[in-house]
């Protein structure tokens, strides 16, 4: 997680301005990986107080098109937003609870950009998302009673 200084100079190399409200959403994100945007105002207003709805997506749309955050959107889910940045990596999520965590590629540092065909596209990212059941939910499937049917 980056200092206060080094979220401030993040935000003056992307050539942004440095604010209460940035600062305090780039250190959500580092905080929290994959948080959606409500978990992220939630965190913004526990650092400096009320803010808006309107203000955290404002920034959460600078951050991104800056590169200093990227947007994900596993299918049936809200937006969440990380901080790993600038590598090709890929997400595993939970069907049952929703858990995001990060997967690297498979072989090498970015095999997954050689396309078999690019239809004349420059690639320059892919994205894959792995389905299936986390641990801990593993686990609790396995200790819960099954329900029976009447």
């Amino acid at each position: 997680m980056p200092t206060i200084a080094d979220a401030e100079r993040m935000l003056r190399d992307a050539e942004l301005r440095v604010t209460r409200p940035r600062l305090a959403v780039l250190t959500a994100v580092h905080e929290r990986p994959h948080a959606d945007t409500e978990a992220i105002i939630g965190l913004v207003r526990a650092e400096i107080g009320e803010v808006s709805h309107q203000a955290v997506y404002d920034v959460l749309r600078a951050l991104t098109a800056a590169g200093l955050v990227r947007r994900i959107v596993p299918a049936g889910s809200v937006a969440r937003y990380e901080a790993r940045v600038g590598d090709n990596h890929h997400h595993v999520v939970c069907r049952s609870c929703g858990v995001i965590a990060d997967v690297d590629c498979a072989v090498g540092a970015t095999p997954c950009l050689t396309a078999e065909d690019d239809h004349g596209f420059v690639i320059d990212e892919a994205e894959v998302v792995y389905w299936g059941v986390c641990a801990s939910c593993s686990a609790d499937s396995t200790t819960a009673p099954t329900p029976t049917r009447s």
